[in-house]
């Protein structure tokens, strides 16, 4: 197995092209389980075999417990990702943030615009023995970069289907 390397420096090289360039895709397929609900007893496996995760509807939600939701995968998701670009920034600039974190809280709730249901993220950067004026740049430099934030800010682009 290899060693784990961070990404180079050039992804943050800007693209200039006029169509979106994917450079990864990942796909993952939730089945329903035993309740036939993906929530409450989904199975979630993506196309490669990595990921395998057993879902679960939370206490708070009235379900079981004993496995994952989708807000723990997503705050995981978010935060892997903002901590990447915050590395990639910082690396840039020969700042150390070998200590940095980020937590990522996403709540599920009830929508006050359609009475449905939304979601709402908090992101929390720890930068130990950082300058809080640079630890501040950072932050607002990374928030750009990172692609779960944007999406956060401004929304997705998303095709919903029916495959047949």
């Amino acid at each position: 197995m290899r060693k784990p390397r961070p990404p180079s420096q050039a992804f943050l090289d800007k693209y200039r092209g006029r169509d979106f360039q994917p450079l990864y895709a990942a796909s993952v397929t939730v089945r329903g389980g035993e309740a036939e609900h993906g929530r409450a007893s989904g199975i979630a496996m993506s196309d490669d075999g990595e990921l395998a995760v057993e879902l679960r509807l939370p206490v708070e939600l009235g379900g079981a417990g004993g496995g994952t939701n989708p807000e723990q995968l997503f705050a995981a998701s978010y935060a892997a990702c903002f901590h990447g670009a915050l590395a990639l920034l910082a690396g840039r600039a020969g700042i150390a943030v070998a200590d940095a974190s980020v937590t990522v809280t996403i709540a599920f709730g009830r929508d006050p615009v359609d009475g449905l249901f939304t979601l709402s993220a908090d992101v929390n950067i720890h930068l130990p023995g950082v300058d809080e004026a640079v630890a501040a740049a950072l932050v607002r430099d990374t928030e750009r970069l990172c692609p779960y934030a944007k999406m956060a800010r401004g929304g997705i682009d998303s095709v919903v289907a029916l495959t047949q």
